[in-house]
């Protein structure tokens, strides 16, 4: 495992992009990445844990929490894809150079059912079927709630987070389930809320817990929403606007900047028929639609320059985008904003098995940036990184405005679509790289950036000075060496390895976590 600095390309288009000096890549083994994919079998409370290489920050003073599959098979019967898992959460714990592990199964009602059944008994937005072929599963329309995208705290709750309904409630230091929560009454029962929230550092005074959710169909309705973070009014609400834009919305993501929320309505078509049918999970009921343009949907924030006035409708390059890394506004008024771009969706067809896929025939992701004119509605595209990439992140004190640097997980080949085995910091000045990898035989999930705590109270605003890539990336890597998950502790700065920590879990590669200091 090593890191090692290399220069990224110049915009698309440019010479420099034959000048790229980083390592070539190991091969990796199909039976290391694939050896990932099993059930959690045990769940731990505060075990001690202890370095294997390196030393624990004692700095560190936070919990880093993760969320994901953890169960994607029941009496013999597989997924159809790693996001129809059970939700679980593992919590890492640091105080003063010591770190202890929790984990636990997000009790929902559909966990609990299968559960006591010993069988499947949902289906699965991501193509996962009932057994007994399209006769079992036609017209059984019931999508189960698996809370298994994100976790994040909110006041004195811990959510976990499943975009396509409400959250669950848990107990954020043992980690027990407290059930459905409608926080105090902002959400109605099953109403969407985003896997996906964002942490305004503090753009109008203080910070906020800034997310959406959204009721698509021929036409789709985006409900922003606003919560203090700190103090007695944490968890409470503090905007709330609904806005309605033609066309199907196909959101995961969005990214904020002080004065809006921009959102991407993707080019895709949904055509329900073939989950009405029970031949297809909802999501395999999306298709691109080739040659048509998205639309950037800016929306104004509560507190900002532009509240009360309608939503900015912009055309959109063509590609897919599920990840935002950043966005800001410019000087000159234009908004900024950093996407993970692909060519095309990418999806598992219902005959193909997610164990055994061949990544060179799906669209890899790229960082491109799109600067967005307001005055002309134009939008200009520049490629920033054509490695590929997924789980982008900025410093948190940098959460919409503008950032030096971003985090990412990245293949270890230069070109095409591979697993991810490296995390790469990305200078967006100046175009350098430092990469640390894991290769040959260790997978890496979404990089957690944790700024070094000579910050304020909250954790989001730095202290003044402070570099901007002063802390430490926290990820978790599959180790197909040892069929078991580690911890690696990364400087931010200079991505040189400070601690590896050998977990007693084998973690299904995960979606999202966050930090949630002490």
């Amino acid at each position: 495992m090593t890191a090692a600095p290399s220069r990224a390309p110049s915009p698309e288009g440019s010479s420099a992009a034959d000048a790229r000096s980083a390592p070539a890549g190991v091969a990796y083994d199909r039976s290391d990445w694939s050896s990932a994919f099993r059930n959690v079998g045990v769940e731990l409370s505060a075990v001690p844990l202890v370095a294997a290489r390196g030393t624990i920050p004692s700095e560190l003073a936070g919990t880093l929490y993760r969320n994901g599959p953890g169960r994607l098979e029941r009496g013999g019967h597989w997924v159809h894809h790693p996001f129809d898992g059970d939700g679980m959460i593992t919590a890492l714990r640091f105080e003063a150079g010591s770190l202890q592990l929790s984990n636990r199964f997000v009790r929902t009602e559909g966990w609990l059912a299968e559960e006591a059944a010993d069988k499947v008994l949902y289906r699965g937005v991501f193509g996962t079927q009932k057994p007994g072929g399209p006769i079992a599963n036609a017209f059984d329309l019931r999508l189960k709630n698996i809370a298994n995208t994100q976790v994040v705290r909110l006041g004195d709750q811990l959510l976990a987070l499943w975009e396509a309904s409400s959250p669950h409630a848990l107990d954020p230091d043992t980690l027990e389930t407290k059930g459905i929560t409608l926080l105090d009454g902002v959400l109605k029962p099953d109403e969407a809320f985003s896997a996906h929230p964002r942490l305004d550092p503090g753009h109008h005074g203080e910070p906020r817990l800034v997310t959406f959710g959204v009721k698509a169909g021929p036409t789709s309705t985006v409900r922003l929403m606003e919560f203090a973070t700190t103090g007695d009014q944490a968890g409470q609400l503090l905007a709330d606007d609904s806005y309605s834009f033609k066309g199907f919305a196909f959101l995961h993501d969005f990214a904020i900047t002080p004065n809006w929320a921009v959102f991407l309505q993707n080019a895709v078509a949904f055509n329900p028929l073939g989950f009405v049918l029970g031949q297809k999970g909802a999501a395999q009921c999306l298709s691109s639609k080739p040659g048509q343009q998205g639309q950037f949907w800016l929306v104004p924030r509560a507190s900002g320059a532009f509240t009360g006035q309608k939503p900015r409708l912009i055309k959109a390059p063509e590609g897919f985008v599920f990840h935002h890394l950043n966005a800001f506004e410019d000087a000159s008024g234009e908004v900024v904003v950093d996407s993970i771009f692909y060519a095309d969706f990418p999806s598992i067809g219902p005959d193909v098995n997610f164990r055994t896929i061949d990544f060179d025939s799906l669209p890899e992701g790229q960082l491109k940036r799109c600067r967005i004119d307001l005055t002309t509605a134009s939008v200009s595209l520049e490629l920033l990184e054509p490695r590929c990439c997924e789980f982008a992140m900025v410093n948190p004190a940098h959460q919409g405005l503008a950032a030096r640097y971003g985090w990412m997980a990245v293949a270890e080949r230069e070109h095409g679509n591979d697993p991810l085995q490296a995390i790469e910091k990305f200078d967006l000045l100046s175009g350098e790289r430092r990469v640390w990898s894991a290769s040959p035989r260790g997978f890496v999930n979404e990089p957690v950036m944790v700024p070094y705590p000579q910050a304020s109270a909250d954790g989001a605003a730095p202290a003044a000075g402070q570099a901007e890539d002063l802390g430490w990336v926290l990820l978790l890597v599959w180790n197909g060496a040892r069929c078991a998950s580690d911890l690696v502790i990364l400087d931010a700065a200079t991505m040189a390895e400070q601690a590896v920590v050998e977990l007693p879990l084998a973690l299904p590669y995960g979606l999202h976590g966050t930090w949630s200091p002490a």
